[in-house]
Parts: C-alpha cells; sequence; structure tokens
C-alpha cells in the first residue's frame, strides 16, 4: 500500500512499561477514504524492530458492490513489501510484469532494490460484490550491501507456509524459522514473522530473536502481569521464553530479526543514504522509474 504522505512515522500512544515489555505502542486509526489504517511503525520512539521498517493494520473495511481498494501505482526503492491478507483480494501488479491476486493467507514479497513501481487494485469480480478486506502490510529495509539490487516479486501460496499446533494454539511460521520449522519465503537478513490464534485462557511461548515486538490483531494479551490490548504493539526485550496468555480470542503477530543501521524515510522510499532518497524522489517526478505493464495511465504524484 502507499503511504499517502510524505510523513511516514504517524503519532501514536507509546509508553514504557515493565517486565517483558520494553515499549507499548497503541496506534490511532487513520481514515484514508472509505476504510481504517493503523500505522504502528515507525513512531518517533522507535524506527524499527529488526529488518521490520513499517507496520500498517488495514481494516477491516466494509466496501459496498462497486467501491473498493484503488491504489494506483507508485514507486519504492531499497526495501522489500510484504503483504499478508486475513480477509478479502488485492491484485498486485508490478513493472516487471507480475500479475497476482493476494488472497488470505499467501504471502506477497515485493523486492524494491534498485527501484521498482505497483499497483494494488480489486479485480472486478471482487469489486462487483459487498465485500471486505482486512489485512496487514509490511515494509523490510534490506541489508546495506543489498539496497540495489535488481527488483523481484515473489508469491507464496498459503498452503506452502508451514505451520505448527503448539498446546492447542494454531501457529504459521510466516518468515525465518522458529519451533524447528522455517519458512520458505526469502529472506535477506534474519527475519522472524510468525502468527498464532489463541483461545481465551490459552498461553505461547513466544520464540525468541534479537529484537522483537508482538502486535494484537485481535483481543488482548497478558504477559508477565502487563496487558497488550487490542491493537497495540509489545516491543520486548531480550530475555528468552517470554509467554503471552490470551484474555479473549486472539490473533497475534511476532516480527523480529537482527538489528538494522538507521535508515531514512520519505513517501514510499527507504534508504541507508539520504541521497539516495533524494535522487528517488527527483527520478520520480521526472517519469525515470518503469511503468506498470497493464496499468500504465495512472500514478500517485510524488505529495508536495
Amino acid at each position: 500500500m502507499s503511504n499517502l504522505t510524505t510523513t511516514v512515522p504517524w503519532e501514536c500512544q507509546v509508553a514504557e512499561s515493565c517486565g517483558a515489555i520494553e515499549l507499548l505502542i497503541q496506534p490511532r486509526d487513520k481514515d484514508l477514504g472509505g476504510f481504517s489504517v493503523r500505522r504502528v511503525l515507525p513512531t518517533k520512539e522507535r524506527q524499527m524492530v529488526g529488518p521490520w521498517i513499517f507496520f500498517d493494520h488495514m481494516g477491516p473495511a466494509y466496501f459496498p458492490a462497486g467501491t473498493g481498494i484503488n491504489v494506483r501505482p507508485h514507486p519504492h526503492i531499497n526495501l522489500a513489501t510484504v503483504t499478508y491478507l486475513f480477509e478479502g483480494e488485492i491484485l498486485h501488479r508490478d513493472s516487471l510484469g507480475s500479475v497476482q491476486p493476494i488472497k488470505p493467507g499467501d504471502i506477497n514479497l515485493m523486492v524494491a532494490g534498485r527501484g521498482i513501481v505497483h499497483s494494488e487494485r480489486e479485480r472486478p469480480e471482487i469489486t462487483a460484490t459487498d465485500h471486505t478486506l482486512h489485512g496487514l502490510q509490511l515494509w523490510l529495509a534490506l541489508p546495506e550491501g543489498q539496497e540495489e539490487i535488481d527488483p523481484a516479486f515473489m508469491h507464496y501460496p498459503g498452503d506452502s507456509i508451514p505451520s505448527i499446533d503448539i498446546d492447542g494454539v494454531p501457529v504459521r511460521v510466516i518468515m525465518g524459522s522458529a519451533y524447528g520449522l522455517t519458512s520458505p519465503v526469502k529472506v535477506y537478513a534474519d527475519t522472524l514473522y510468525i502468527e498464532a490464534y489463541l483461545q481465551k485462557g490459552q498461553s505461547l511461548t513466544l520464540p525468541f530473536a534479537q529484537e522483537r515486538a508482538l502486535y494484537v490483531a485481535q483481543g488482548s494479551l497478558k504477559a508477565k502481569g502487563s496487558e497488550i490490548p487490542e491493537h497495540a504493539m509489545a516491543v520486548l526485550g531480550p530475555e528468552q521464553g517470554i509467554e503471552v496468555t490470551a484474555q479473549e480470542e486472539t490473533r497475534l503477530a511476532v516480527i523480529g530479526g537482527e538489528p538494522f543501521s538507521r535508515r531514512h524515510m520519505l513517501w514510499n522510499f527507504v534508504s541507508s543514504r539520504k541521497e539516495r532518497i533524494e535522487q528517488a524522489k527527483v527520478d520520480w517526478k521526472e517519469g525515470r522509474f518503469p511503468v506498470v505493464p497493464g496499468d500504465e495511465e495512472e500514478f500517485i504524484p510524488f505529495p508536495d
């Protein structure tokens, strides 16, 4: 999803916590015209968790027939986008010629590298009826030595993502390794992303990473006496064996990985070099990025 303003960090309620939780981030809903988005990363207090530099929770959004998501072509550099849906469908197109519907449970990995353009719309058969869209969109910063790699697109169907039952809790290992499983999704650094679904009273011991955070997409949790409410992200400390317990039916995501150096961010651009961001801004304004085959007529202007 395109960032709609040049200001990437949004204002969030951020609190220092205790025990297993270093920071609790509670984003505010932002209306993007027909649907709401909660931006959890970056905030002024925390830019990244491992390589993860952007975390949006979109929806659930309810669209009547004839309406839906319609994000025009826009550019990215020096990052990789990860799209994961709970409900609905998005049609991905990019300047490599990729055309791919994204459905619940799939992982869509788009590597921008030196530059890519993509659009996110919905197929006519989806917009023809009332429908819902709900999911997460995340950005990974690329390691400094790989920021300018060739752009690439990889799609992983939901049934290719490994899953395991841990004491009655279904867990999917979306990226990286956890609980003895390793995801096939390509990573460029030590990266962790898992999803779990807990019933009230169930507990789960979280996998370890050098940096990690837990996001409650639905429900609420408790960790060592600290409450983690719905739509909050808890940045976790370095302690091993942190256990969370569901206070109600709860869907959670854990992200993390190795620490990265600070990145510069402007609109949809991320880079370790500020001058690279400025060059991308000029290139987009002057039409030097590639076009999206089949979606050449429109684009999102740089938001001056």
